[in-house]
C-alpha cells in the first residue's frame, strides 16, 4: 500500500491544523493506520492510531486530549487534526499502515507514508 500525507505547515503555537493522508494500492479497510512523528535529532515517536473499522482510538499520552485521528474507509482516506498546537509538536508527521493491528513500536510498522513538515512557532 501506498500512503500520501498532505496538510503541514507553519503554525504559531496554540493553533490548528488538520493532516491527511491518502491510500492507494491496498485494501484500505484491511489495515490498521497511524501517524508518527520524528523531530530533529531524535526518534520515530507514536503519534496515534485507529483500528481497521475505526471503531477503536490510540494517542500518546503527549498529544491526548488536543489531536484527534478518524479515517473514512470510502475515501481511503486518514486524518489527524490537531489542535492547541506547541513548539515541541513541531516534527515530520508520517502516516502508517500496518496489516494487523495498531502498533505504537516504529519497527512493528508495515508501511510508511513519505512525511509531512509540521512547525510550531512560539
Amino acid at each position: 500500500v501506498q500512503l500520501q500525507a498532505s496538510g503541514g505547515g507553519l503554525v504559531q503555537a496554540g493553533g490548528s491544523l488538520k493532516l491527511s493522508c491518502a491510500a492507494s494500492g491496498g485494501t484500505f479497510g484491511n489495515y490498521a493506520m497511524g501517524w508518527f512523528r520524528q523531530a530533529p535529532g531524535k526518534e520515530h515517536e507514536f503519534v496515534a492510531g485507529v483500528t481497521k473499522s475505526g471503531t477503536s482510538t490510540y494517542y500518546a499520552d503527549s498529544v491526548k486530549g488536543r489531536f484527534t485521528i478518524s479515517r473514512d474507509n470510502a475515501k481511503n482516506m486518514v486524518y489527524l487534526e490537531m489542535n492547541s498546537l506547541k513548539p515541541e509538536d513541531t516534527a515530520i508527521y508520517y502516516c502508517t499502515a500496518n496489516r494487523f493491528t495498531v502498533t505504537a513500536t516504529p519497527s512493528g510498522v508495515d508501511y510508511w507514508g513519505k512525511g509531512t513538515q509540521v512547525t510550531v512557532s512560539s
